[in-house]
């Protein structure tokens, strides 16, 4: 009898192994799933971006190139990285893959997509380099000139926010120009959003 309760409890000894195993599995599908959520709502954001701007690119004013992002060729290594684990898990492995599908969409195609979004002016607002600010929420502007580079400063008179625009210096000219002329137009204006400029005239600004 003691041999049997032996020979028992040596069968039945890789069991906790397995369970935490099938634990650490149940976690990492848990945790690409919240990942796959994440993305898809990103991917959201960028698709409407680029709606919006299939929309209004016809009513580019002065507009340039997106720049370069930092880090772009491991932003590209990870969208092929993740076509691979989705390649695997859909064809071999027969497992859902929709964390994996939602950051190969966000890496591969989507964030490559945004950067034929021309940054610059439009007869409808100001597309900063992280989105676009209608004129009429402009809430006050300012430039940062550096050695070899200058930035507009747009703030958003409804998000309270600060966005950047990097203004290539063959631009800087131009854009001041077109600056000055929306404000004569008043679809700039700075009054009664907290960032008053007193009663100078506003185009100074630009």
């Amino acid at each position: 009898m003691k041999r049997a309760a032996g020979s028992a409890s040596t069968l039945n000894s890789p069991l906790p192994k397995k369970s935490s195993k099938i634990r650490f599995v149940n976690v990492f599908s848990a945790t690409l799933l919240v990942l796959g959520v994440g993305f898809l709502v990103a991917n959201a954001r960028l698709v409407l971006a680029y709606s919006r701007y299939l929309k209004i690119r016809s009513h580019a004013l002065l507009t340039w190139p997106s720049p370069r992002p930092p880090y772009y060729g491991l932003t590209l290594g990870i969208g092929v990285f993740a076509g691979v684990l989705v390649f695997v898990k859909i064809v071999y492995a027969h497992q859902q893959a929709f964390g994996e599908t939602m950051m190969f969409a966000y890496y591969a195609y989507l964030v490559p997509l945004s950067r034929r979004i021309g940054r610059g002016f439009y007869e409808e607002g100001i597309w900063s380099d992280a989105s676009f600010i209608p004129y009429n929420e402009v809430g006050g502007i300012s430039w940062r000139e550096e050695e070899h580079a200058v930035s507009l400063i747009v703030i958003s008179r409804l998000r309270s926010l600060a966005r950047r625009l990097k203004v290539p210096l063959e631009h800087y000219g131009a854009a001041r120009r077109l600056l000055r002329d929306k404000i004569g137009e008043h679809e700039i204006h700075f009054h009664g959003t907290g960032l008053d400029l007193g009663a100078h005239d506003e185009r100074d600004e630009a």
